[in-house]
């Protein structure tokens, strides 16, 4: 197949959904990793169409969610010092921090602005030498290396007023650190497609070896995710626990080279704070000390204000698989998309914000 329409198609959904709904004899518990698979089950109300033998929970692929009040009020006290503009994805200037938001930063006089790539902030600091520029590094290995390459061009050109605030995350060693806490039993994972496209299938491994938990590598349409649960299906049933790619036009088992080799150029591994779970060491990415100069956190005096989280808001439950958006007493009535009270609300990718507008399927 070679286009969307056709990964879209009623009747080749119907026959997995058939084939999914005669395999299936074991309960269990899938969980799907990313926020792109999230909002793809709830568009196209793919709960609903499973047996009831599978529950699907979703996990904390989505980055904008997982970054810690903490790290975000680095990023609002960031914005406060004179001279400094902010470059960040859209999807952050609404997220809430203890005190503020992005948003309401520059709306209070604050230089930040959206934009839609590196390259974006990259100009921005070529065309304003008399200012400083930090681009909020938010994201999973998807955008490392896009970010690594902007300080190898800042480099190379002699841009002395470019810096990231790196507030990366790795994927592998958060799915660990959900396994060990032991709180939600799963059995079978839905492995993110653009995190892998990078990576590729082999990091995964651990998780069907140490855990004996199956695994499929997922694209991002409807098809993929029928597919995807129609091969876990499959391996519970005969008591297997492999890695299986589903996703094989954008993905192979030793991930994209190019772009790994950019990633581990300029970055090195460093535990991180994840909303709702903690710090989970190795789990972050710093800058090298041969790049060092573009740190925004070197370079600058970041005194955020004591951090603490929105009362009522259960993110931190939700990322971790433990509780659903319908459990929130906040969802749909003080939180919503206009006046979001937590990042899963927030995001596209947001749990929150996909069963807000798509509806949850968790009756």
């Amino acid at each position: 197949m070679k286009y969307i329409s056709e990964f879209r198609r009623s009747e080749l959904a119907q026959g997995l959904i058939t084939q999914i709904h005669r395999q299936s004899k074991t309960p269990v518990r899938f969980m799907e990793f990313c926020g792109g698979h999230t909002v793809t089950i709830f568009r196209y109300g793919i709960r609903q169409l499973l047996p009831k033998t599978i529950e699907m929970v979703s996990g904390p692929g989505c980055p904008i969610c997982v970054t810690a009040n903490a790290d975000l009020d680095k990023a609002i006290a960031l914005a406060q010092i004179p001279g400094v503009i902010i470059a960040t994805f859209g999807d952050m200037l609404k997220v809430p921090g203890s005190d503020s938001s992005l948003q309401e930063a520059k709306a209070g006089g604050a230089d930040v602005r959206m934009v839609y790539s590196t390259m974006d902030a990259l100009k921005i600091a070529e065309d304003n030498p008399d200012n400083a520029i930090v681009f909020l590094g938010i994201g999973f290995e998807t955008t490392a290396p896009t970010i690594a390459v902007s300080i190898l061009q800042a480099e190379e050109k002699d841009i002395k007023n470019y810096y990231v605030l790196s507030l990366h995350k790795l994927c592998p060693p958060v799915i660990k650190a959900l396994l060990d806490s032991g709180e939600v039993k799963l059995h079978g994972l839905i492995c993110p497609g653009h995190v892998s496209a990078i990576i590729g299938s082999q990091p995964w491994e651990f998780i069907a070896r140490d855990y004996a938990v199956p695994c499929v590598v997922s694209g991002f349409e409807p098809l993929d995710i029928l597919q995807s649960v129609d091969m876990l299906v499959n391996q519970v049933e005969k008591g297997r626990s492999q890695v299986e790619i589903a996703y094989r036009r954008g993905v192979c088992p030793e991930g994209n080279r190019q772009a790994l080799k950019l990633m581990r150029e300029v970055f090195e591994p460093r535990p991180a704070l994840w909303r709702g779970m903690g710090g989970i060491p190795g789990s972050g990415l710093k800058l090298r000390k041969k790049y060092q100069r573009f740190d925004a956190e070197f370079a600058f005096d970041i005194r955020p204000s004591p951090t603490r989280e929105p009362a009522g808001c259960i993110c931190g439950d939700i990322l971790r698989g433990v509780k659903t958006p319908a459990d929130c007493k906040l969802f749909g009535k003080t939180c919503t998309p206009e006046n979001p009270v937590g990042p899963c609300m927030v995001s596209s990718e947001g749990s929150c914000s996909a069963s807000y507008l798509y509806g949850g399927g968790f009756e």
